[in-house]
């Protein structure tokens, strides 16, 4: 109705239709039908300048009531349609579009279908505006009813230097919020979901020591952390920007720079309202923040692995022991600069002091069998020794048994078996036999088992007689008449 009005004063003023029509955007046959009908209907512009926009359609198209025919159509339920499009991803707006017609043969064409869909999904795209309690959260790392902002560099984004980040903000701050909100950087977030994101367990550790909740911003949705994007602008063209042409030779260094340019940044006056990002921080954020705890977090590195069958789990190319029962079962281990911890089923069952030295072990006594606890209290010195009260033959053969194998242990099992000759034989035959053995140069097991069982010890060793000389005849030739170092030459 509006260019209906506009029509008609653009004719009141002489102007022919063509040029109507170019100025209001339109056909030349509209302009040609609405002059006819405000004819017919004896209208004039001086007449109807003033008229309502309803008194005016009345009075011009009494036979086409189109608003009020558009009015009574069914408007399609434009939310279950974008539900369903959003839930089947071969679904169309020209099928959905069908089964509207289907039901509602009166309904909209399609155009006309599509073109109040798109309308309706304008609408909803409005943007919430988030109230910011005071001290509620924290956008990495911007405070959200203060703006009171914190930044520094790193070497990485890995996980050692994020949580390093994290506690030096709350530092900063002197104090905890309640909610931490992050990106979803890898470091923190193992696994980005819109309803339930997975926190990496460091990082919900550090949250828990601190008594703050970690709720990550939605993936590619930026507006959930507006703050902190704000506050990214904001670092980048005061303090970045403001760096561009310095030098620097350390991290230190960086970070000194920073830290002077972030105490400018806190204390700038705003420009659309009163005070300092540092002022409202003081009378806003700082008396809602959590106290800090006495203890500062420690950096904890967590790993799941499985206990090997020598009951050991490997962290850092280091070997550390469970007990012998876990055998086979996954475990967490969490380690920090000086110590091992392991849990299974969130039970703490071995402790160590870390160990930096590759490929070896740390074992705990308690923690193996007792078979095996019962191996360790012999070792090759104490074999020696025991089997020296027998007596120096004995002690002997028995160290010619260990010194014959690449590992001492690999001849505990012999040593074990003479050891038990000691409760059948009497002393004095088990070191005759041990005599024996040394003189013929036969110092195992089964040689001093066959000479006990065969009563040989009391018997003297037959020795090899002596090798004879050499005998000389001047019909023998020596190795002077085989040598051929020097052979004559071919004919």
């Amino acid at each position: 109705m509006r260019k209906i009005r506009e029509i008609l004063r653009l004719d009141s003023l002489g102007l022919t239709q063509r040029e109507i029509a170019r100025s209001c955007a339109v056909g030349q046959s509209t302009v040609s039908e609405y002059l006819k009908a405000a004819e017919a209907a004896g209208l004039q512009w001086a007449d109807v300048a003033d008229w309502s926009q309803d008194r005016l359609e009345k009075a011009l198209l009494p036979s086409q009531p189109a608003a009020r025919e558009r009015a009574q159509r069914p408007l399609p339920d434009f939310a279950a349609v974008h539900a369903e499009l959003q839930q089947h991803k071969h679904l169309t707006l020209q099928l959905v579009w069908e089964e509207y017609r289907a039901t509602h043969p009166e309904g909209y064409r399609y155009s006309r279908f599509c073109e109040l869909y798109k309308r309706w999904r304008r609408q909803q795209e409005v943007v919430l505006r988030q109230e910011h309690r005071a001290g509620e959260k924290l956008f990495v790392a911007v405070l959200g009813a203060s703006n009171y902002t914190f930044a520094e560099a790193t070497w990485t984004q890995g996980l050692p230097d994020w949580i390093g980040s994290h506690i030096r903000a709350l530092e900063f701050f002197q104090g905890a919020p309640e909610i931490v909100v992050p990106d979803n950087l890898k470091s923190g977030v193992t696994k980005p979901c819109r309803y339930e994101p997975g926190v990496n367990i460091t990082y919900e550790e550090m949250a828990q020591h601190y008594g703050v909740a970690v709720v990550p911003a939605r993936v590619r949705k930026p507006r959930d952390k507006a703050k902190v994007e704000s506050g990214v602008l904001v670092v980048e063209r005061w303090i970045v920007a403001a760096l561009r042409k310095r030098t620097f030779f350390s991290l230190g260094e960086v970070n000194a720079a920073i830290a002077e340019l972030l105490l400018r940044l806190n204390d700038r006056p705003f420009r659309k309202r009163e005070g300092t990002r540092r002022s409202l921080f003081e009378s806003l954020d700082r008396p809602a923040l959590q106290p800090l705890p006495v203890e500062r977090y420690q950096y904890g590195e967590w790993k799941t692995a499985r206990v090997n069958i020598d009951y050991h789990v490997e962290f850092d190319k280091h070997w550390y022991s469970v007990p012998y029962s876990l055998t086979q079962k996954p475990v967490e281990i969490r380690a920090t600069a000086s110590t091992v911890e392991i849990f299974y089923q969130g039970n703490r069952v071995a402790s160590h002091a870390r160990s930096h030295v590759t490929y070896k072990h740390t074992t705990v006594h308690d923690h193996r069998p007792k078979a095996h606890q019962r191996h360790e209290k012999w070792p090759p010195s104490r074999v020696v020794e025991w089997c020296g009260k027998i007596g120096p033959a004995t002690a002997a053969v028995v160290q010619r048994i260990l010194a014959s194998n690449r590992h001492p242990e690999q001849g505990y099992r012999s040593c074990l078996g003479i050891q038990r000759y000691s409760e059948t034989y009497p002393h004095a035959r088990l070191e005759a036999a041990a005599s024996r053995a040394l003189t013929l140069n036969i110092c195992t097991y089964k040689s001093l088992k066959a000479i006990l069982e065969n009563n040989l010890d009391g018997q003297e060793p037959e020795i090899a007689p002596a090798p004879r000389p050499p005998v000389y005849h001047p019909n023998l030739r020596g190795p002077d008449y085989y040598d051929i170092s020097d052979p004559p030459p071919l004919q």
